[in-house]
């Protein structure tokens, strides 16, 4: 969600002034690309619950100057299910990454500081929580944001292909329901004109064709009897049967 400019996670005191944009001189732009040039950025791999992007700036700023800080908000499921079944409403974060206008000091810091107790005041709440952080070599500011804005832009147009086939998948199963309704519309009708009409054709028909299959039968047994007669009649006596083989 994004205010005045901002995305949720990010510390507006590391963004002064870039809201209005001005055209740079070339001394600008140089001194500009020189602070660059000297930032450093650490990653914190582990936020402690209830922790807000302005107390990070806090707890970082005891130890240098620090520029942007960006926390990562946990994902939307997990987020949903903490709130369903815990008290905890407030948003939580997952990591961080902190800017330092020095790159040495965010080195030292993160060497110093990683592993370590946060500690605090006695009773604070993150007094026992530990640092897990790691400085980055070689990684500017910029990185980051197109990394957000890439991942933004993902996340929008998978959701956009969910949405397009959560409604494809809807449209079809109406569809299915409409034509299980004509089918079974259509199943009723037939099923009282075949009660009228279409059980006695087919009790004729099966008359029918037992009536055939009997006289086939007949006519077998008839041809068999004959084919038996004229192999041996019954009307030539034996002997001459016998006479006339020998």
């Amino acid at each position: 969600m994004e205010e005045d400019g901002f995305v949720e996670g990010m510390d507006p005191d590391g963004f002064v002034g870039e809201k209005k944009l001005k055209p740079l001189t070339p001394e600008a732009l140089a001194a500009f690309k020189a602070a660059q040039d000297r930032a450093g950025v650490i990653y914190i791999s582990r936020i402690p619950p209830g922790m807000r992007p302005a107390k990070v700036r806090h707890l970082m700023g005891n130890y240098g100057a620090v520029g942007r800080v960006y926390l990562q908000q946990e994902d939307a499921k997990r987020a949903y299910l903490r709130r369903k079944f815990t008290s905890t409403k407030k948003v939580h974060y997952t990591e961080g990454w902190v800017e330092f206008k020095d790159k040495k000091v965010a080195r030292s810091v993160a060497e110093m500081l990683n592993a370590q107790p946060i500690g605090g005041k006695k009773g604070s709440r993150w007094r026992d929580d530990i640092w897990t952080m790691k400085y980055l070599p070689k990684f500017k500011w910029y990185m980051l944001t197109e990394q957000v804005a890439h991942e933004t832009a993902v996340h929008a147009a998978k959701l956009r292909v969910e949405l397009s086939q959560s409604k494809n998948e809807q449209q079809q199963y109406l569809k299915n329901v409409e034509l299980a309704r004509v089918l079974d519309k259509r199943a009723a009708k037939k099923k009282e004109k075949g009660e009228e009409f279409e059980l006695k054709p087919i009790n004729q028909s099966g008359r029918k064709r037992q009536h055939e299959e009997s006289e086939g039968e007949q006519r077998k047994k008839k041809h068999r009897d004959s084919h038996a007669n004229t192999k041996t009649p019954s009307n030539v006596p034996l002997d001459s049967v016998l006479k006339s083989i020998f």
